[in-house]
């Protein structure tokens, strides 16, 4: 969790000045960034529009942007700024999640600007380098600026090199702070990974670059560490001693929604299980830290991931699988190879399904089953840890026929909160057990709104703030797991399975093979 908050009260103005006399302790109080400007590379494609603007407008409407704060729009469009600030507007107004209050939307699109221009133009980068230190002048940003790279992978060493050119990476030319905002996935591969890795840093001094898995902005994922640091009912049983196995899972209930050249040449494996799982697999295995700042956090997850081992027998640990016309909603759906712009014999996956180990004291003898896919009955992404059943029961066997393994659920989406499934007693003259659920939702225990992932992101990258962002060697230990699985699956076609059902058969084998079952979100 980082230190930013957005529980502040409806009286608080759009826009609020840092108060530098404030504790920095004190955590009740929101912070907010220091004047600076946001560059937004690919501000028209559909996470700028249905992502990153909504955020910029959230975060001005809770009063957490300060009150010199620009936004500058970067891409190939013949616009004004008056012309990007309609389409903000639009985009704005379409998919934000807080009240529309065009009070709000006056103060902050009175600092939008547009900078027209291709990525290899070089005059485009010089205008934008003299709007940057312009903008000292005129809005006091002091020469912070944040660049957000919404742009596929294979544009980065352009813009980089770009950035490289005019110096607008440069701290120290700047007179302020330089960050750079990488969306995954990064890289294809350990290789690919490295080089990238290299580049960035390369360009911009490696603290201030961040990462961004948005699945680590969602207000679950966070609550993940304070429902196990912060409570003393759950860590004493957080081991191998207790916990019989954990499965995470990452649903979705939608096809490949046009991005085929995307994911045709990427797969479920690279575009989740790479980034997303492993992230979630290693808040849930790490040990607690020795404090709550980025570096201890990373610490920690960097041990887990480097402990991951895989199944010897990926013949049977590691499968895979892409979906086949179904029914999902009453509607017939296409097949994944039937898809607009994919390849007929394309061998790409949309579900991919693995057993993996910790290799620590804590964990050792644990299997973590981690699953991803599209097409599946619904949308839905939790963490489930089943403990061990009791060593002995004092009922008979039909008392007890129906309860199951103790589960802790913790659902990320979409209707977060936190489950606790135990073996309580049905009413009546017979000792009948059975399982019994008690839930935690956040909607309906807290007043406050959980904030959209990229809305706490773009604002920890204001502030500075690197908890929720992997570092490199995260990313490169994750692809350490994932190049082998990859290349097993290279030489093994995946295998079929109908939309709107759970996955390929292997996958219910793969578990019914260790004596259990994936449960049923």
């Amino acid at each position: 969790m980082s230190e930013s908050t957005i529980d502040v009260p409806e009286t608080v103005p759009a826009v609020v000045e840092s108060n530098p006399l404030r504790d920095p302790r004190d955590r009740r109080l929101p912070r907010v960034p220091e004047p600076c400007a946001l560059v937004v590379f690919g501000v028209t494609g559909d996470l700028s529009r249905k992502k990153l603007l909504p955020a910029i407008y959230d975060l001005a409407n809770r009063g957490l942007l300060p009150a010199d704060f620009v936004l500058l729009g970067f891409a190939r469009r013949d616009w004004g700024d008056g012309d990007f600030e309609s389409i903000a507007k639009k985009a704005a107004k379409e998919h934000a999640r807080t009240e529309w209050n065009e009070d709000v939307w006056a103060r902050l699109s009175g600092d939008i600007m547009f900078v027209p221009g291709s990525f290899d133009d070089d005059e485009a980068f010089d205008t934008l380098a003299k709007t940057l230190d312009e903008l000292c002048l005129s809005h006091g940003i002091k020469g912070n600026a944040a660049f957000y790279l919404s742009i596929p992978p294979v544009l980065f060493p352009t813009v980089l090199q770009q950035m490289e050119r005019t110096r607008m990476a440069d701290n120290a030319a700047a007179g302020g702070w330089r960050r750079v905002v990488v969306e995954k996935p990064f890289g294809h591969d350990l290789a690919s990974a490295l080089t990238l890795n290299k580049l960035v840093d390369d360009v911009f001094t490696a603290p201030d670059v961040f990462r961004i898995d948005h699945y680590l902005g969602k207000e679950t994922v966070q609550n993940l560490m304070a429902l196990r640091f912060a409570n003393q009912l759950f860590e004493p049983v957080w081991n191998a001693n207790f916990v019989d196995s954990v499965q995470i899972t990452m649903a979705e209930d939608v096809g490949i929604a046009g991005r085929a050249t995307f994911y045709d040449a990427t797969g479920a494996a690279r575009d989740v299980l790479q980034n997303h799982l492993l992230q979630l697999l290693a808040l849930t295995a790490m040990e607690e830290p020795v404090e709550f700042t980025a570096e201890a956090i990373q610490t920690e997850k960097l041990k887990v991931l480097r402990a991951i081992t895989l199944h010897p027998d990926l013949e049977k640990y590691a499968i895979r699988g892409q979906y086949d016309q179904g029914w999902q909603a009453g509607e017939r759906v296409l097949a994944y190879t039937a898809e607009q712009d994919v390849p007929a014999n394309s061998n790409t996956e949309t579900y991919a399904a693995v057993r993996l180990g910790i290799d620590t004291r804590r964990w050792a003898g644990v299997p973590f089953y981690l699953r991803t896919g599209k097409r599946l009955p619904r949308r839905v992404t939790e963490i489930a840890v089943l403990f061990k059943k009791a060593p002995h029961l004092p009922f008979s066997h039909t008392d007890t026929e129906e309860l199951g393994n103790n589960q802790l659920v913790i659902r990320v989406q979409p209707d977060e909160g936190v489950t606790l499934k135990f073996g309580s007693k049905v009413p009546g003259s017979l000792m009948e057990v059975r399982d019994v659920s008690m839930d935690f939702l956040y909607g309906e225990a807290f007043t406050e709104a959980s904030p959209e992932a990229y809305e706490r992101l773009i604002l920890d990258v204001l502030l500075g703030d690197s908890t929720l962002f992997p570092r490199n060697a995260e990313v490169e230990a994750s692809w350490r797991v994932v190049d082998p699985l990859e290349a097993f699956w290279a030489t093994h076609p995946p295998e079929k399975y109908r939309a709107g059902e759970w996955g390929p058969t292997a996958a219910d084998e793969m578990l019914g093979r260790d004596g259990r079952a994936w449960r049923r979100p």
